[in-house]
């Protein structure tokens, strides 16, 4: 029977009916699947795609003296961010005048607050300037912003939207007693793509993308313990990037403590007596060259002589350490490294070498004697001595007639030690081709450290130099094609216009014979001239070892690290680095004739009055002569407790330069009021250093050191 139209119809209609009901009935059951099969898990990833998590930077650690005065602490400072995810929302015009609204604000232009925007690593971005940190945090644009600019952002939210006002923890300097100390502390600045990608790699997780790291000074050198560990804050954010509240919250480990030995009270008179002598010998007339002294920079080290621990350290220019907190402008780091101001970032105790002058003949006189020399050996002390067809001679000093070397360190008598320094050369080293000769002075230098680092935990110390035989036939190797350029050419051509006489004169000698040790290198190196160079650091170290009978220490700012909740985590321990084979009876010797300096030397002018029978001083002073300079001035000096060592480049003699800063450092240590001493006035409590450590409380106070009963 043929199946009629309208049966065809109703045929259809079931058909899509089943279609249909198939599809809901399918729908259905994947809905089922998702919401109660699945939902757990899908419901978990929803969330984490509505949560961010948003570094809260840990509270650094303290740095604090001996006594537990806070160097280096924290303050809160106002800082002005700028949320990105709620800024990309603006359109164009409007981002535009908010960031032009903004820099006006903070005192910054348009552009520089758009290149710290840039996320490090992107097209655009400026290594130092861009944002190194997490995408989803706002962008720190301005730091230390005034309370007015705050107000204004906060109480106009419809005029800042995107604007973020909040507080932060910064570096801060109490300065107890004034302290500058910017050297030996060193400062932070934001860490770099390459370093945030090292922290990453060994999953360090105390650094992240918005940390702050030690960059010089004990803030670099114990940048892991006083950096501490961030905290997360998670906050909830909608499907336009903006946080509609906080999550949950881990919170940050605060960095732990750094005890020092320095001592705040010495540390003060160190630094305002070394700025005063500058000061005054910029004031006062230079005969040798006509006018008043330079004197353009200084150092003074204070050294514990038995440990090696450093109880002051100063470097003159300096600078304001707190001009790194919250970013450096260009201009104020170009005055950091310019020359005209002085180079204020360099440390001259640490960093600057120098040719030592006379303080060098303590250690001339170590190796003199043992190698042929006797302590009752008599030698002459004229006014000049003559070696070739020069006469080198003396500087502090007259004639003397024959004398030996403990009133030859008492006067400073060069010429002494020139005939000492041509004896040496004589004998061992006048083969200029046997680089390998002989020399018991460079041999006796090299066992007092000189000529390499003495180990301080401050970064970037300089190694000084040794101008030994085998130093000059390098220097010869890499500057030989410079000089002989210039002697090629007669004085007249256009290469030698701005050849002074003595650069040609020099440059036709060094190409010919620049490589040779000759007997004028000797006699120079004896008296601590020549090329040979220290840094105070090093001298200070030596003149420790003649204090303490022979050790040299590795020297050290840094005691302790002390947890947030007071714990000792770390004591450290002063570390021998060698010893000076010098026999105990020339070291007596030596310590004698240096007495002697003190008490009828060219110190002794500088001491009149001063109690040397109760605290016996012993010191050496040297002033050493740089060509186109005016002379270095330095005192070396030491007792049994510390060891205190002064210079002042381009600032006289020795002891006429510094003289009078020693005698100040030394009443300060020893509590010397006129010609008595009193132990109760002296900077440091009991005279000599804490071995104890400050207590440290549950409150967060800080307790001087207790020292235990012997």
């Amino acid at each position: 029977m043929a199946v009629t139209g309208s049966e065809k119809s109703r045929l259809r209609l079931a058909v899509v009916q089943v279609l249909v009901f198939s599809l809901f009935a399918t729908l259905f059951v994947r809905l089922y699947y998702l919401q109660v099969v699945g939902g757990e898990g899908y419901q978990a990833q929803a969330a984490n795609q509505s949560v961010r998590d948003i570094v809260v930077q840990p509270q650094r650690g303290l740095i604090v003296d001996d006594q537990g005065r806070p160097l280096v602490a924290n303050r809160t400072s106002w800082v002005i961010s700028i949320d990105r995810n709620l800024l990309d929302k603006l359109a164009e015009r409007q981002r535009q005048q908010l960031v032009r609204r903004v820099s006006v604000v903070v005192g910054e232009t348009p552009a520089g607050v758009e290149e710290r925007l840039v996320t490090c690593g992107h097209a655009g971005s400026i290594r130092g300037t861009c944002w190194n940190g997490s995408p989803y945090q706002p962008v720190p644009i301005a730091s230390d912003v005034s309370q007015d600019v705050v107000v204004r952002i906060l109480e106009q939210p419809e005029d800042y939207p995107a604007v973020v006002a909040e507080q932060q923890n910064v570096r801060a300097y109490p300065r107890p007693f004034g302290v500058n100390l910017a050297h030996v502390l060193g400062y932070l600045s934001p860490i770099t793509e390459e370093e945030f990608d090292a922290a990453k790699k060994v999953d360090d997780q105390s650094l992240n993308g918005a940390s702050s790291v030690g960059r010089a000074g004990v803030e670099k050198q114990y940048d892991a313990w006083l950096r501490g560990l961030p905290g997360y804050r998670r906050v909830a954010v909608d499907s336009m990037g903006r946080v509609l509240g906080d999550d949950s919250t881990i919170e940050a480990t605060p960095g732990d403590t750094l005890v020092t030995s320095i001592d705040a009270k010495v540390q003060s008179v160190v630094e305002r007596s070394l700025a005063e002598r500058i000061r005054y010998q910029r004031t006062q007339f230079d005969d040798v060259t006509g006018r008043n002294y330079v004197a353009d920079s200084g150092a003074a080290v204070v050294l514990e002589a038995k440990t090696g621990r450093v109880v002051a350290m100063a470097s003159q220019p300096t600078y304001d350490p707190g001009v790194w907190v919250g970013g450096i402008t260009s201009s104020e780091l170009d005055r950091l490294y310019s020359e005209k101001a002085g180079t204020p970032l360099l440390s001259r105790a640490t960093q600057g070498q120098f040719a030592p002058g006379s303080t060098w003949k303590p250690f001339m006189t170590a190796g003199a004697l043992q190698n042929g020399y006797r302590t009752d050996t008599s030698l002459p002390c004229p006014s000049g001595f003559q070696v070739g067809n020069r006469v080198f001679k003396n500087y502090e000093s007259g004639q003397y007639g024959s004398i030996g070397f403990a009133k030859a360190l008492e006067v400073s008598c060069n010429t002494f030690f020139y005939r000492v320094g041509y004896d040496f050369w004589q004998r061992f080293g006048s083969d200029v081709d046997d680089v390998d000769a002989k020399d018991p002075l460079v041999e006796e230098a090299q066992t007092f450290g000189f000529g390499s680092r003495t180990g301080i935990d401050i970064p970037g110390e300089a190694p000084g130099r040794i101008a030994d035989r085998q130093w000059k036939r390098d220097y010869y190797e890499s500057m030989k094609d410079y000089y002989c350029e210039i002697a090629s050419k007669p004085q007249t051509a256009p290469i030698n216009k701005d050849t002074s006489d003595f650069v040609y004169k020099f440059a036709r000698e060094f190409c010919i014979e620049g490589y040779a040790y000759r007997a004028g290198d000797a006699v120079n190196f004896a008296i601590g001239q020549g090329d040979t160079i220290v840094t105070p650091l090093q001298l200070a170290r030596a003149y420790a070892a003649l204090s303490n009978g022979g050790t040299l220490w590795q020297p050290t700012v840094a005691k302790a690290v002390v947890s947030p909740t007071g714990e000792v985590l770390r004591r450290i321990t002063p570390t021998k680095s060698g010893t000076v084979d010098v026999p105990k009876r020339y070291l007596a010797y030596i310590d004698q004739a240096l007495k002697n300096v003190s008490s009828v030397g060219t110190m002794a002018w500088k001491l009149v009055g001063f109690p040397l029978d109760e605290v016996t001083i012993r010191a050496k002073t040297g002033s050493a002569e740089v060509y186109g300079k005016q002379s270095t001035g330095w005192v070396a000096s030491y007792t049994e407790d510390y060891v205190v060592v002064m210079m002042i480049s381009q600032g006289g003699t020795g002891s006429g330069s510094t003289g009078e800063a020693v005698r100040k450092i030394w009443e300060t240590l020893y509590g010397v009021r006129g010609e008595k001493v009193h132990p109760e006035k002296a900077a440091i409590p009991g005279v000599v250093a804490p071995r104890t450590l400050p207590t440290f409380l549950a409150d967060g106070s800080i307790l001087p050191p207790v020292e235990e009963e012997q």
